[in-house]
């Protein structure tokens, strides 16, 4: 399981790469987000986020890309945020209609 400093970390990359389709650093991750830690940490997370699927690294000297398990998770997120919302909308309704 992910930590919340992980996820965030992961979400900051692929934020990050799908408005450059390029790897993306962790310093580029450090100075772009306030995530409240330096870089070294930064890139330590994406380690290991890379070791767990969800960040590849194209080349050696390269940035990370996020990995089809990485958007994944990222999708369902978003998808499980706009239910909750729906379902709260739909909460809303019902007590208005019942009273």
């Amino acid at each position: 399981m992910l930590d919340d400093r992980k996820i965030k970390v992961l979400y900051a990359v692929i934020d990050s790469y799908l408005l450059t389709a390029e790897p993306i650093g962790s310093r580029t991750i450090s100075k772009q987000y306030d995530l409240g830690v330096s870089s070294a940490t930064i890139r330590n997370e994406m380690s290991d986020l890379e070791d767990l699927g969800y960040l590849n690294k194209p080349h050696t000297s390269s940035g990370r890309v996020p990995s089809d398990k990485a958007y994944r998770l990222y999708v369902d997120q978003i998808l499980k945020a706009k239910k909750l919302k729906i379902d709260m909308n739909k909460k809303e309704e019902i007590k208005r209609i019942t009273y």
